[in-house]
């Protein structure tokens, strides 16, 4: 959500372009608001925090990873795991060590994806949550091999996973080694669902790419917010290379759910509701 100036000093009458306020009222200052891209009304950042960043007209704001697990776990259960696990310029890609500043910079994280254990309506899990202001949740190593780890964890100790997903797939800045974090996670999903443990994902917007071709869609309960784009290519990618206009809402949560491709579509606001539900009636003894 941007708020762009929302921390800005307001200028005196004494400062360059500062003028004498007219009166008493001038005094107030107007809330910023956020456009929603849905409704296209202007919605003030307090309304929104109030309803976990959703519009009036159910539009869902992304939130970053750590506005998630405040949201969803249960308070002071997440227990962070391999945070200090950070990227490198594996394959010297020119400019990758300045994106991966400035991602850190921008996103307060260290890397695409928050892992740890945790506890939703009293149901012991173990969770990642993806970032969306790291390079759009972009895949590479270092994400690759922290959920790989969590699942790891999770399997040795019979925990259930559930996984937030964001993602714009993997990250081309670190080539052939991005991809194959596709097949590292799946492998370890694999192996923890053979051990008779349960994976939850929910997938947000967007969850595309590699991470749709993996880990995202490999989960034995499938959820998503409303109008997540989820898909492995772009719609206009699909479009151009098969030179066909594709159908309304194609690559949408709720396109998804009528094709089986989705369990079931879940507002924010029911979430933790629902995956504590599941998470009971899928408890091991």
């Amino acid at each position: 959500m941007q708020l762009q100036g929302f921390f800005k000093k307001p200028k005196n009458e004494l400062e360059k372009g500062g003028r004498t306020p007219a009166g008493a009222t001038a005094e107030v200052h107007a809330e910023p608001s956020e456009i929603c891209p849905a409704c296209k009304k202007a919605v003030s950042p307090g309304e929104l925090w109030d309803n976990n960043l959703v519009c009036s007209c159910g539009h869902h704001f992304r939130m970053n990873a750590r506005q998630r697990i405040d949201f969803i776990v249960d308070s002071g259960s997440f227990f962070e795991m391999d945070a200090d696990l950070r990227g490198q310029d594996v394959i010297e890609f020119p400019g990758y060590d300045k994106k991966l500043k400035h991602a850190r910079l921008a996103s307060g994280e260290k890397e695409a994806v928050v892992c740890g254990t945790a506890s939703i309506g009293g149901g012991a899990c173990a969770l990642f949550v993806m970032e969306p202001s790291f390079m759009m949740g972009s895949m590479g190593t270092v994400v690759g091999e922290k959920i790989t780890r969590l699942f790891e964890y999770a399997t040795a100790r019979s925990l259930p996973v559930v996984g937030y997903t964001v993602s714009g797939g993997a990250r081309m800045q670190e080539g052939i080694l991005s991809l194959m974090q596709m097949a590292k996670t799946s492998g370890a999903v694999r192996r923890h669902s053979d051990a008779g443990n349960l994976y939850i994902t929910v997938l947000t917007d967007p969850t595309t790419g590699g991470v749709t071709a993996s880990f995202a869609m490999e989960g034995d309960i499938i959820l998503a917010e409303p109008g997540a784009l989820i898909g492995f290519a772009g719609p206009r990618v699909i479009e151009q290379t098969i030179r066909k206009k594709l159908p309304e809402g194609f690559q949408r949560a709720e396109f998804l759910v009528q094709r089986g491709f989705v369990d079931r579509i879940v507002p924010r606001a029911d979430q933790k509701k629902m995956l504590a539900r599941l998470l009971m009636l899928h408890e091991r003894g």
